[in-house]
């Protein structure tokens, strides 16, 4: 076994004090948040909240846990992540699979139009007026349709399908498989990487998404959870009406910020873990090449 040298262990030490600086610096807006969704008023405009909460304080959360709304919103957003990603996840893959082919005919166009709406977009008063026309308003297809693929996620996951042995494939083929079989039954089960990497992308992407609701949602009880929070934010300074509980919130408007960040990024913290080990290899893998 060959002794490592003095250099490799000076550069090992650097590089280790480095790296956990970096995570202290990433680890700490969290902390900060997390302790002042649980101090008080007075504790954080006076600036004393760090990593510990000050003055505990459930106020804020006990408002937002008692309205129904917030549980009806959050179901909603629950929904639209969910059919939306399956819808995205089912348009890319395809869209992917078939660009990754070199010998079809046509490819270059079709990358060309993913591409060109990456620069280019038709404008908010056209795709309002396109999805009202279409009679997509009020429902979940206002908000899966218009994001079904993000270009970025098309092109990594078609260099990923380009990375692929096209012998396997081949050998597929000569036993009989169609190509949905091919793609079902032997590209998709060796892309666990990517196609777990483009899923947190695009949940992530569809969660934290309010725009789209508030634009295409006429109705309360169909807005998703980061509409409720926004409107909540908006009663705490005075912005709008919030809903059930907006009369308190003047006694906790300084935490109802980190409250709401807290409630919306929970859910994504729980679930990146079970992915985290695909979401390396999955990107690295897609951009080999492209």
């Amino acid at each position: 076994m060959v002794k490592p040298s003095r250099a490799y262990r000076v550069f090992q030490g650097v590089n280790g004090v480095i790296l956990t600086l970096v995570v202290l610096v990433t680890l700490y807006p969290f902390a900060n948040i997390l302790a002042r969704s649980f101090s008080g008023e007075r504790q954080i405009r006076a600036g004393e909240v760090t990593l510990l909460p000050k003055g505990f304080n459930l106020t804020t959360y006990k408002i937002v846990f008692q309205d129904s709304v917030f549980w009806r919103n959050y179901g909603n957003t629950v929904l639209y992540t969910v059919v939306a990603t399956a819808v995205a996840m089912v348009l890319t893959t395809c869209y992917a699979y078939v660009l990754s082919k070199k010998h079809l005919k046509g490819r270059g166009v079709l990358v060309g139009i993913a591409v060109f709406t990456m620069f280019f977009t038709g404008g908010l008063i056209p795709n309002y007026i396109l999805v009202t026309s279409l009679g997509l308003k009020n429902s979940v297809w206002a908000i899966a349709l218009p994001n079904a693929i993000s270009v970025f996620n098309l092109l990594v996951m078609k260099a990923f399908f380009e990375n692929l042995p096209a012998e396997l494939e081949e050998a597929a083929q000569i036993d009989g498989l169609s190509t949905y079989g091919v793609l079902l039954r032997i590209v998709l089960p060796l892309s666990k990487a990517v196609v777990a990497t483009m899923v947190l992308f695009y949940s992530v992407s569809f969660w934290n998404s309010w725009f789209s609701a508030f634009l295409y949602m006429d109705r309360t009880d169909l807005m998703p959870v980061t509409v409720y929070l926004r409107n909540l934010i908006q009663g705490a300074t005075g912005g709008g009406n919030a809903g059930a509980g907006t009369e308190q919130l003047s006694q906790v408007g300084a935490n109802i910020q980190s409250v709401t960040i807290v409630l919306t990024a929970l859910p994504i913290l729980c679930v990146y873990p079970f992915v985290q080990r695909y979401f390396v290899s999955g990107v690295m893998l897609g951009a080999v090449k492209g």
